[in-house]
């Protein structure tokens, strides 16, 4: 039986507004095995990286706050360790790629002061040492010139070059989970099958775990070994990718997977999922799902469905409920 690395139970985040409180993530459960790439997909706005962020605890200075479950790394439970332990985890044992490389990089300081800072405090090199192994990671992620690029400053750099600095940034005191947040967005295609190459040997040389966070199916397709279905803050499917893609069970997941063009066939206009993801300060009755689901039953609209585990597959809707078949 595979090991799990990270579990993830009951993680709930609220988020603070003028309108109220509201969930934004509600209830989620997910775990990563060793040596696994899990996928955590969905549209923009359904908690994906809002998770990451609990997971990771940085959620200090925003009107976010978990407000219950737990996240278990090995033996400790993220949620409850101080500060000061949960700073020695973050970077070293679990490091991530943001979305947005510009933004996470410093733009005043050097690449390679940004490196170093890591490297020091976790691994405990001199300035000497911690040169020498920034240098050895952007090699090791593909950037030439690595000896000079260390001296440059973020916006001399391109996108895609930024974003293998945000790699090996992230890969520097080798960790155990990497938690990559939209690693390919904004980067076109040849870049995006670079970084997801990289990524894919990094993996496979240090027995690294990924949590995979994307909306590209495609990116999932690629890279996964199983799937987790978010929808407005909460898990609606999850399953091994294979089976996802060719037995997709929520009614979400099937219009995630008909809105991707398929090679091979006829040129066509791509199906769509009507409607929107929903406004969390006004979530709708019942099942989160049934305003825009074209197979929505009468106890859709006034119950929302438990997650129901069958097999190693798991899915959040009445349609596999034996109790709500006859009422639609």
């Amino acid at each position: 039986m595979a090991q799990k690395l990270l579990d993830v139970k009951g993680l709930r985040t609220q988020f603070t507004r003028e309108q109220g409180k509201v969930n934004a993530v509600d209830g989620v459960d997910l775990h990563v095995n060793k040596g696994e790439v899990l996928g955590l997909v969905g549209e923009s706005g359904c908690g994906k990286s809002v998770t990451s962020l609990s997971i990771m605890r940085l959620l200090k200075n925003t009107p976010g706050k978990i407000v219950g479950g737990t996240v278990h790394f090995g033996d400790r439970d993220l949620v409850n360790l101080p500060e000061n332990e949960m700073r020695k985890i973050r970077g070293k044992d679990i490091a991530m790629i943001f979305q947005e490389p510009m933004t996470s990089l410093n733009p005043v300081l050097k690449i390679g002061r940004q490196l170093e800072e890591a490297i020091m405090l976790h691994l405990k090199y001199d300035k000497k040492q911690a040169r020498q192994h920034a240098i050895h990671m952007l090699d090791l992620v593909g950037i030439p010139r690595a000896a000079e690029i260390i001296h440059e400053y973020p916006h001399q750099l391109s996108g895609g070059m930024r974003q293998r600095v945000m790699i090996a940034m992230a890969m520097s005191c080798h960790p155990q989970l990497l938690i990559a947040d939209e690693p390919t967005t904004a980067l076109d295609v040849t870049i995006q099958a670079q970084i997801l190459e990289l990524m894919k040997k990094l993996k496979a040389d240090n027995n690294m775990s990924i949590l995979l966070i994307t909306h590209d199916l495609g990116v999932v397709a690629e890279m996964c070994d199983r799937v987790v279905v978010m929808y407005a803050g909460r898990v609606v499917e999850e399953g091994d990718v294979l089976d996802i893609f060719d037995h997709p069970q929520h009614p979400y997941t099937k219009g995630l997977i008909r809105s991707v063009p398929k090679l091979r066939q006829p040129v066509k206009r791509l199906e769509s999922i009507p409607g929107n993801v929903p406004d969390l300060t006004n979530m709708p009755r019942g099942c989160k799902f049934a305003p825009r689901c074209a197979e929505a039953m009468a106890i859709c609209h006034e119950k929302e469905p438990e997650l129901l585990v069958n097999e190693g597959r798991s899915c959040r809707c009445w349609l596999y409920d034996d109790a709500a078949k006859g009422e639609k």
